[in-house]
């Protein structure tokens, strides 16, 4: 069972926060709080697994970020590095969960580690799973614009969902079945079958905005203790990951096998072997 909550995000964005626990965690004895930030086209649901084992302990909310999932679409300016940091920002404020754990995948990594920067204040600990602090560059965005293309969208079936995500889609090497459940879970039914949630456009505009960019600075700028967490056939590689963790004041690194790009959903087991002990550390400290 998961309980909405809405959240007002920068400029009065309606965002749309969930808790996964059965009854909701609301009482001090669950600090501290923490919130979860998927990654670009993903949605909170990708974190109910996760949430849920959390909240036996934490109260965990994950986040519908804008553009995502059901919270507010609003038009393409709206898509900044600024608003994405400032939406994590009054969730956290709004939820009352701060200081904050932020658990954050891809792209709702880059924004934790970002608002970690930011407010040190405000962020107990992060954890940083499968993204890159280096510059993609403008050949990455242009793959990504046509990756877009190949869509066959609208999808007739759910199970097509799967199948072309999980198998069919150029981008994958071998079958995967998690991948193709994740991209099931962002599509909703419409009159002509089944299309995504969101807008592939504003999609690309978010990533716009931190591609061509590299991150390492505000690495360097968080002070509380941070997991860096890869995928062993995911996108960050081990050498770039270690000197993240070197340049993390407090950083740690940690790897799953058998896990892609989709660490804590390819292998949630995995994922929270490597996540709990860290995060016991956090609450003894």
């Amino acid at each position: 069972m998961a309980r909405r909550i809405d959240v007002r995000g920068a400029g009065g964005v309606g965002l749309a926060a969930w808790e996964f626990a059965d009854p909701p965690k609301t009482d001090p004895e669950h600090e501290p709080g923490v919130l979860l930030l998927h990654g670009l086209m993903g949605r909170a649901s990708h974190w109910a697994a996760t949430a849920r084992w959390l909240s036996e302990r934490h109260r965990a909310v994950a986040l519908d970020q804008r553009g995502h999932g059901q919270s507010e679409q609003p038009p393409q300016v709206a898509y900044t590095r600024d608003a994405y940091i400032d939406d994590a920002e009054a969730a956290v404020e709004q939820l009352g969960l701060g200081p904050v754990v932020l658990i954050g995948h891809a792209m709702g990594a880059l924004t934790a580690w970002q608002l970690a920067a930011k407010r040190p204040d405000l962020v107990r600990a992060l954890i940083i799973c499968d993204m890159r602090a280096s510059a993609l560059g403008g050949a990455s965005q242009r793959e990504w614009a046509d990756w877009f293309k190949t869509w066959p969208v609208p999808f007739a079936t759910l199970a097509d969902v799967r199948k072309w995500f999980g198998e069919d889609d150029p981008w994958v090497d071998r079958p995967n079945p998690a991948r193709g459940a994740f991209f099931a879970e962002v599509m909703h039914e419409s009159a002509d079958g089944w299309r995504p949630v969101f807008e592939p456009e504003r999609m690309l505009k978010s990533r716009e905005t931190w591609v061509y960019d590299a991150h390492w600075e505000e690495l360097a700028q968080v002070r509380c203790p941070a997991l860096v967490v890869r995928g062993l056939d995911g996108e960050l590689g081990r050498a770039e990951a270690q000197e993240m963790v070197r340049v993390l004041p407090r950083g740690q690194y940690a790897e799953v096998t058998d896990a892609g790009h989709f660490v804590h959903y390819d292998q949630p087991d995995a994922w929270r072997a490597v996540i709990e002990p860290f995060l016991d550390a956090v609450l003894m400290g």
